[in-house]
């Protein structure tokens, strides 16, 4: 029995063979930017890919020799730092990959998935609008346009009270 003392998925084999099988997954990700496999294996590869894109955010002399040691190919390793130092993964806080399902295997009907490394720039979540706080936009909106109104019929009015009055002439006028 396990009694959980150790973390993370064992994916039904022993230590070392799970040990080389995310290695194994972790370079063909990184090398191909997305991979097709279990949904299993998957949810156990992020949580081992994921560190060595942060280690690459990081760039240190440090997390590249950590990230060597993960992967343990150094031109990868190259050139997932390099992606990172141009800014690939800047504005993201984590969630470097993505897990999109694809449905049961024919053979013995294992959930099939893809993960991919997320290029795409993150985008802040807006806030939701309340129909509480709508109204009030609104109602700010309005008296807003009101004053905006209110002080252009003001502005109006004493131009035209400002403006000289051109006196005609009586003879002129009756000509």
């Amino acid at each position: 029995m396990r009694h959980n003392k150790k973390k993370g998925l064992k994916l039904g084999t022993d230590a070392s063979h799970t040990k080389a099988m995310k290695k194994s997954l972790a370079k063909a990700l990184f090398e191909n930017d997305r991979i097709k496999t279990t949904e299993t294996r998957a949810k156990a590869l992020r949580s081992y890919a994921e560190p060595i894109i942060t280690w690459a955010k990081k760039g240190d002399l440090h997390s590249r020799r950590l990230a060597i040691a993960a992967l343990g190919d150094k031109n990868l390793v190259a050139e997932i730092f390099d992606k990172a130092a141009q800014g690939m993964w800047a504005d993201r806080n984590g969630g470097y990959t993505r897990i999109m399902k694809l449905g049961p295997r024919k053979g013995d009907a294992a959930e099939m998935v893809i993960i991919e490394i997320v290029s795409e720039p993150c985008t802040p979540k807006a806030k939701k609008a309340t129909p509480v706080k709508a109204a009030k936009k609104v109602e700010k909106v309005e008296e807003a346009v009101e004053e905006t109104a209110a002080e252009a019929e003001e502005t109006v009015v004493e131009e035209a009270a400002e403006a000289p009055v051109e006196e005609t002439p009586a003879e002129e006028t009756a000509e």
